[in-house]
């Protein structure tokens, strides 16, 4: 609105050009949710790389199938990972209290900043400079102890701290907001202050620390690293929407978004098809894409592949795809020995790899799809390839020269007697960025008065961001009309949409679909040819 011309001059305004960039959202942000031996439970934690992942979960552990698939995502081309660790078998977490006040009673809980026996490994040492008062350090680190020998893994210090609530070295406060390893509980009676022993040196000797203990990973796992708690395990990879637990846990990860989601654990389930069917209905949700991973044992042969599929034709879904055989990686764990592990993370990872080079367009197969630092667990012939192709079932496969390679690119809805229109992977992923990066950017129009002003601005910034992405060639056509076309106009919305307050936005593009089968015809020329 102008302003109130009072004074004879020159007056400026500043007219809004109506341009609202709309921005092109993540692609290959993967979510992991499983069993891992350290970390917090039933939150989604963001991590960029394998070393992250080391810090925060624990790394490696046998008993923990994602764990392995993170570490592949990452090494076939992954950037960003969200780790949800679930809780299976009530693990608890390793703690050990401190003595203080007059007579001496439990005054400060120290417990491991997580459940589960990692947690055995941390020692606490409180000390006393000369000198200070009530003030006190905090000495806390991670060790291995094997015969004679302490191998520190990780170390904390705290210093100058005091028991008195309020007080701005406040050990509760100051620890639990900056420590990775430990918490603490102030269980004492008032500002009672610990029984600390003095330490001239400032320092902390070995024989000043205490261990923590006994943490528990729970009653899931037996001695042997088997899982004996299947139901505890399904119901905590599924969780529960209105807790926000188990893959429910990505709800409170706004504003980022995730785009895969992979479940390595359930595909040993006996009840693997309800936890996969509950995943598929929650990426359908998100506008997010599951890959499924098949089991173990009885689906080694390409024949045992397809009766497994006819056996869980309640998991074609458009946002979803499987792939066979399963992999062999070397498991640093064992010596480098071989371990068996679904394909799922690393799919993942060369799905990252191909948005990064090529775009969400480009299918994650073919010569360049390498599957990287893992082998195929069943090698298969071009037959038994085409016997599973045309089921919607995606083929790894080992080539001479090219190596181990992704040779499929169908969603579970690609089975030629579906006739789908999300029959290819790359199709529905591009449709899946496209909605969510115009549902992200067009916040904006909430409110905003319903008329041909607003429809405007609307055209102009979709057609922007639909013209940014013919231009790298995402779409079919050689020209914006036969790429694609916005329309949002009074024959969209009618007065009978602005009366009840809606505004529709129709959007539509010409996918680029895979050369999943390249014929080469060849004629013998009869005759000699005229020069």
């Amino acid at each position: 609105m102008p302003g109130t011309y009072t004074y004879p001059g020159i007056y400026i305004e500043e007219i809004p050009s109506g341009v609202r960039t709309i921005i092109g959202v993540s692609t290959a942000e993967t979510a992991f949710v499983d069993f891992f031996n350290r970390g917090p439970t039933d939150q989604a934690v963001r991590i960029t790389s394998f070393g992250d992942f080391e810090r925060q979960f624990g790394g490696l552990d046998t008993r923990s199938e994602a764990s392995y698939a993170i570490q592949q995502y990452f090494l076939n081309g992954g950037q960003v990972a969200w780790v949800i660790r679930v809780p299976v078998g009530d693990p608890v977490p390793a703690e050990l209290t401190l003595d203080g006040g007059s007579p001496l009673q439990a005054t400060l809980a120290v417990a491991a900043s997580s459940p589960g026996a990692w947690g055995d490994r941390l020692e606490v040492a409180v000390i006393q400079q000369a000198g200070s008062g009530e003030q006190f350090d905090l000495f806390v680190r991670e060790v291995l102890r094997s015969d004679d020998r302490v191998q520190v893994l990780d170390v904390e210090t705290h210093r100058n701290m005091t028991m008195r609530k309020g007080d701005r070295s406040y050990a509760v406060d100051v620890v639990n907001g900056a420590s990775s390893l430990v918490r603490l509980t102030d269980v004492g009676i008032g500002d009672s202050p610990l029984a600390v022993p003095a330490n001239p040196s400032g320092g902390a000797d070995d024989e000043d620390f205490q261990r923590l203990g006994p943490g528990s990973d729970g009653s899931a796992f037996d001695d042997a690293g088997n899982l004996t708690d299947e139901p505890g395990m399904q119901e905590a990879l599924v969780g529960k929407v209105a807790d926000k637990t188990g893959m429910y846990a990505l709800d409170r990860i706004e504003p980022f978004i995730f785009n895969l989601l992979c479940l390595p654990a359930a595909a040993n389930l006996p009840n693997a098809t309800a936890v996969f069917t509950e995943a598929e209905k929650y990426c359908a949700d998100k506008r997010a894409f599951l890959i499924v991973d098949i089991p173990q044992t009885g689906v080694t042969t390409s024949a045992q592949m397809i009766a497994w599929m006819g056996g869980n034709d309640g998991l074609r879904h458009q946002n979803a795809a499987v792939y066979f055989p399963r992999l062999t990686i070397p498991d640093t764990l064992s010596d480098g020995r071989l371990r068996n592990v679904g394909a799922s993370g690393t799919m993942a990872g060369v799905y990252a790899r191909t948005d990064a080079t090529r775009g969400v367009w480009k299918a994650p197969a073919g010569t360049d799809a390498a599957l990287r630092n893992a082998r195929l667990a069943v090698t298969l012939s071009d037959p038994e390839n085409g016997s599973l192709n045309p089921l919607g079932i995606n083929v790894l496969r080992n080539f001479p020269i090219f190596g181990n390679v992704s040779w499929g690119a169908r969603t579970l809805q690609g089975a030629d007697q579906q006739a789908s229109e999300w029959k290819y992977i790359p199709v529905r992923r591009t449709a899946l960025f496209i909605e969510e990066s115009l549902f992200q950017g067009l916040k904006w129009v909430v409110f905003e008065p319903n008329d041909e002003p607003l429809w405007a601005q609307i055209r102009l910034n979709v057609g922007a961001f639909m013209h940014s992405l013919f231009r790298q060639s995402a779409f079919q056509g050689t020209t914006p009309s036969e790429a694609y076309f916005v329309k949002c106009d009074k024959e969209t919305t009618t007065q009978a949409d602005i009366d009840r307050g809606v505004v529709n936005i129709l959007v539509g593009f010409a996918p680029l679909k895979p050369a999943e089968f390249v014929v080469i015809k060849i004629q013998q020329i009869a005759g000699q040819l005229e020069t």
